[in-house]
């Protein structure tokens, strides 16, 4: 195993950290330069004949920033719960009224997110009562962002099952996907082309974008998919049975984990 030299940085400063409070408390005092000088040379001495000690505090290192990251993500969450789960520009798929709503960040030209579509479809068919929001977060270029803007005009005149039939063949596309592919299946789908233009360009469907890609940056997303059940931010194409595991847990116990 590889570490980076900032991960190693870090752990060498955990363990001088670790090495000198207990001491401290004890002596209920600061150290001066001196002293502190002759800890760090004790500390660096240890770890060249105990190297192996710097993966075990690497990982726990891993493991606090993780927890932190995951704390940080759930008060994000509670902070913007209504725009989460009740945007007026948002895709509602599923069941509407569901008591579990399953949150997911995508972008058109996101391979990984194409093969998570599957997923959510296979889920919301098992799960009648799995409300889904599908948020448009075009992190992936131009492209992406003209894609999206269509999508979120489309939805202007397009409602439940045949909205999502829609998002299911503009992601489905080969190649990618830009604002004239997502015009043309619109145009596929009886859309009305000149309102669908006039929408396109409207403050309203900028206005929605930026607030999805606002709403990313506050949850700290890095990329698509990434998915929200309850409090608990998924990142990744993480598959059909963890996402059914979290959504169970939630509806049992509200929480990502029971037990």
């Amino acid at each position: 195993m590889r570490f980076s030299l900032p991960k190693i940085g870090q752990a060498v400063a955990l363990i001088g950290t670790l090495a000198l409070a207990p001491a401290a408390m004890a002596q209920g005092a600061v150290f001066n330069e001196q002293q502190k000088q002759a800890i760090g040379e004790v500390v660096k001495e240890y770890l060249l004949k105990n190297p192996e000690v710097l993966t075990e505090v690497i990982g726990e290192l891993e493991k606090r920033q993780a927890e932190a990251q995951q704390a940080a993500q759930a008060g994000a969450v509670k902070e913007t719960k209504q725009s989460l789960l009740n945007a007026s520009h948002s895709y509602v798929v599923g069941n509407p009224s569901g008591d579990i709503t399953l949150v997911e960040f995508f972008d058109y030209n996101c391979g990984y997110c194409k093969k998570a579509l599957a997923d959510v479809q296979t889920l919301m068919k098992s799960d009648p009562k799995l409300r889904v929001v599908l948020k448009d977060f075009p992190v992936l270029g131009p492209d992406s962002v003209e894609a999206s803007r269509v999508a979120l005009a489309v939805k202007n005149q397009l409602q439940g099952p045949k909205l999502l039939d829609y998002h299911v063949k503009v992601m489905d596309s080969h190649g990618r996907v830009n604002g004239e592919r997502a015009m043309a299946v619109a145009k596929e789908m009886g859309v009305d082309m000149a309102r669908l233009q006039k929408d396109v360009d409207s403050p309203e469907i900028r206005s929605a974008l930026q607030e999805n890609m606002a709403l990313g940056d506050k949850l700290s997303l890095t990329g698509t998919p990434a998915f929200i059940v309850g409090e608990t931010v998924i990142p990744g194409a993480v598959g059909l049975d963890p996402l059914k595991q979290l959504v169970d847990n939630v509806r049992q116990c509200g929480k990502a984990s029971c037990g």
